[in-house]
């Protein structure tokens, strides 16, 4: 009995010998378990603290780009590639580029040079309120009281707009800082006095907004120019220009494309209306160079047929000959529009550069020959100077100036006399 309790006694105690090994391994194994992993985690923050501290050297480095503000305003790093934000790139607006060609035959002109200071316009029909004649910063205009509408006087009042034709007048803005806002307003109107479309020219927080209201081909009234602003010219006169055939409708200010609308109804009369504009209706408004003229641009043609037409006159004719070159009333300052017409001479003198011409100014005879005469030069040499800008050689152009002299309609008519005020570009 002794001896088997011994061997229990002695087993129990080899048992828990072997016990006690076991849990002093395995508490071992928890330690450097834990030890490496505190090790694993001072490494990672160590790491981690060393890219934040790259990533802000990085970003100092870009100064600032790759930035952007939280919604408290403060700026935070952006370090993902698709969260970068990159300066939008500049680009040039194609619409923006003057396509315009005015009408060659004019059914409508004034200048308002013949008129007397205070009076009515004789060219012009009183509609609404009241209009008198002005001069604002050298310019014989039509000033117009709040609300009033006129229209040009007309043989046939009521129908006299072709389906193709072009209009075009300078306009005053004021400075809205210091004056009343200005708004233009024009009222196309069917043969049964139906409005059919209607362009507003006004200011809008120190810029220029143009839009149209226009019914569709379809019958369905629309708007088109909404939301969209242009520099404002302050204290100044701007351009308006605008083509319409048949159903394509376009509109300038100062020689740039603003609205395009490729399916309006056709009009055969227009009224002016000084309009109400954002609850403004100030009393300074001035229009003056009106002109109507038939004809305008090939619908969906441009470049191609423009720069086709120089080619086939000098190849035909050995000359081109154009009445869309413009200048300001008595003076040889090319008007905006006329770039067009001139960037087509360009395109065609770079495409054949041996290619030398006379550049000849033509006058209407209306004044002296003591002032044509020089005019036509001044004009001439002012075409020239903008070939030479544009990239022409100045030693193939040569400008002449031929005043009233040789006519190439009567001018006792306006529309002889638009015909006779010309450039032709005679080949050498």
């Amino acid at each position: 009995m002794k001896t088997n309790r011994l061997t229990i006694i002695l087993a129990v105690i080899l048992c828990c010998m072997a016990t006690t090994v076991d849990a002093q391994g395995f508490l071992k194994r928890i330690k450097d378990r834990a030890v490496d992993a505190a090790k694993r985690s001072v490494e990672y923050k160590v790491e981690n603290k060393a890219g934040r501290v790259t990533d802000d050297a990085m970003d100092a480095v870009l100064d600032g780009k790759g930035k952007k503000k939280d919604k408290s305003g403060n700026e935070s790093s952006s370090r993902n590639d698709e969260e970068v934000e990159t300066e939008p790139q500049e680009v040039e607006a194609t619409y923006e580029q003057s396509d315009f060609v005015p009408g060659s035959i004019v059914f409508f002109e004034d200048n308002l040079q013949n008129e007397q200071m205070g009076e009515f316009a004789s060219k012009w029909d009183l509609v609404d309120g009241s209009t008198d004649v002005a001069i604002i910063k050298g310019k014989k205009c039509i000033h117009f009281e709040p609300g009033s509408r006129i229209e040009p006087l007309m043989t046939n009042q009521s129908s006299y707009m072709p389906d193709m034709f072009t209009l075009e007048f300078d306009f005053w803005m004021n400075d809205p800082k210091t004056e009343m806002h200005n708004c233009y307003e024009l009222e196309f109107s069917n043969g049964n006095g139906e409005d059919v479309y209607q362009i507003r020219i006004g200011e809008s927080y120190s810029k220029l907004e143009v839009t149209c209201r226009y019914k569709s081909t379809t019958g369905d009234w629309r708007e088109s120019g909404e939301g969209k602003t242009w520099e404002l010219k302050k204290n100044d006169w701007s351009h308006f220009a605008m083509s319409f055939n048949k159903r394509a409708l376009k509109i300038y200010i100062n020689g740039k494309r603003v609205i395009n609308i490729p399916n309006c109804t056709s009009a055969v009369r227009m009224k002016i209306h000084q309009a109400d504009w954002g609850g403004f209706n100030g009393n300074k408004n001035y229009m003056t160079n009106f002109r109507y003229a038939k004809g305008a641009m090939e619908l969906y043609d441009q470049n191609v047929t423009d720069m086709s037409a120089v080619e086939k006159a000098i190849a035909t004719t050995g000359k081109f000959v154009t009445n869309n070159i413009l200048f300001e009333t008595g003076k040889a300052t090319l008007k905006p529009e006329s770039m067009a017409e001139i960037q087509k001479v360009a395109d065609y003198m770079k495409k054949n550069p041996s290619v030398r011409f006379e550049v000849q100014g033509h006058t209407d005879n209306q004044g002296s020959d003591a002032v044509n005469d020089p005019l036509s030069q001044q004009r001439a040499e002012s075409v020239v100077k903008a070939l030479v800008g544009l990239g022409c050689d100045e030693f193939n152009l040569r400008a002449v100036g031929k005043g009233s002299h040789e006519p190439v309609a009567d001018n006792k008519s306006e529309d002889g006399r638009a015909k006779n005020r010309r450039v032709e570009f005679i080949k050498k």
